[in-house]
């Protein structure tokens, strides 16, 4: 039977939608047991403008025609604005997020609605930031209690062991707004972090993708017609056709934590020099007066293992299923 509605997961996601974004709001609109509460748009893969437009209009593809979006912030806090539209398309899906939302965006921002939400609800929240981390830095700048206002956070970011993919060392989630990760890192939520070593796991190959391409509902072929730009680019990285789908395997942990394993580390945003946006762990098993994280900022969790293979078929069974459209 459905859940009772106090069983729901009541998530605010911020976003930048975004292929592998719109994927994952794709998913969530068709867990039963998760409300999307509200969407706060985000600089990243594209304008901050541009992904509210598309927002708009994936939650319009599933019928989430009362859930507001937010627009954030137009930049970084301490850099110069850099985007994406060379992996997502200059309109972010792929040259085919079709005509605008009839609906507007809310008058309040990406930051303001997340404060306003988090005091409202307080325990109640779980924030999916698919996103580099600007509009949480500033809520939490408004809110200093916003740690423990918010039930807790899950950040698709971070790179430990593998390389990023905006540099050698930062993925694009931390390089887009280092000062803010670094806030957001160190103020106290109860954060997971599910880095790029977990989701290069979600690979999702050619006939996975012709399943999908293959489906009747609406949400399978939205998914499937924003792919261009973003399959190309992954397909020919690799030598073979796919791609990665970072964000859908975040919300999938989020909604199923035990799809992965887990470890406790102080994370640390480097902000200057070659290294920049680089997420770091002292990983020694010893330390000395000198050498280790001084600032006694509390631990985060970072996703250490995944159950890949059954979290992609959650996703591809979401986007297949007609209740996903309701």
């Amino acid at each position: 039977m459905p859940p009772t509605a106090s069983k729901r997961l009541s998530v605010v996601i911020d976003t930048d939608p975004g292929v592998d974004d719109t994927w994952a709001i794709l998913f969530l609109a068709a867990q039963p047991d998760v409300e999307i509460v509200a969407i706060g748009a985000a600089h990243g893969n594209v304008p901050t403008a541009i992904a509210a437009a598309n927002a708009l209009r994936v939650l319009d593809v599933v019928g989430l025609r009362h859930v507001p979006v937010a627009v954030g912030h137009p930049t970084p806090l301490q850099q110069p604005l850099q985007t994406a539209e060379f992996v997502h398309g200059e309109d972010g899906l792929g040259g085919n997020a079709g005509p605008p939302s009839p609906r507007q965006t809310s008058t309040e921002s990406a930051a303001e609605q997340l404060v306003r939400l988090a005091r409202q609800q307080p325990g109640e929240l779980t924030l999916l930031a698919l996103a580099p981390l600007t509009n949480i830095a500033l809520a939490l700048r408004m809110e200093p209690s916003l740690p423990r206002l918010l039930r807790r956070v899950v950040f698709m970011g971070g790179a430990f062991r593998v390389p990023g993919n905006v540099t050698a060392w930062a993925d694009a989630n931390t390089a887009h707004d280092p000062e803010a990760a670094e806030e957001v890192l160190r103020a106290g939520f109860d954060l997971t972090m599910v880095p790029m070593d977990i989701t290069e796991h979600a690979w999702v190959d050619e006939a996975w993708l012709k399943r999908v391409a293959d489906a009747t509902t609406p949400a399978a072929r939205f998914a499937s017609s924003v792919l261009g730009t973003y399959l190309a680019i992954y397909s020919d990285a690799r030598d073979t056709a796919g791609c990665l789908m970072h964000d859908p395997i975040a919300a999938a942990i989020m909604v199923d934590e035990s799809l992965a394993t887990y470890k406790e580390r102080q994370v640390v945003v480097e902000l200057a020099g070659y290294t920049r946006g680089a997420t770091l762990v002292d990983e020694r098993r010893f330390s000395i007066s000198q050498g280790g994280i001084l600032d006694q900022r509390p631990p985060v969790r970072i996703a250490a293992t995944v159950d890949a293979s059954t979290a992609m078929d959650r996703v591809h069974r979401a986007l297949l299923t007609p209740e996903a459209d309701q």
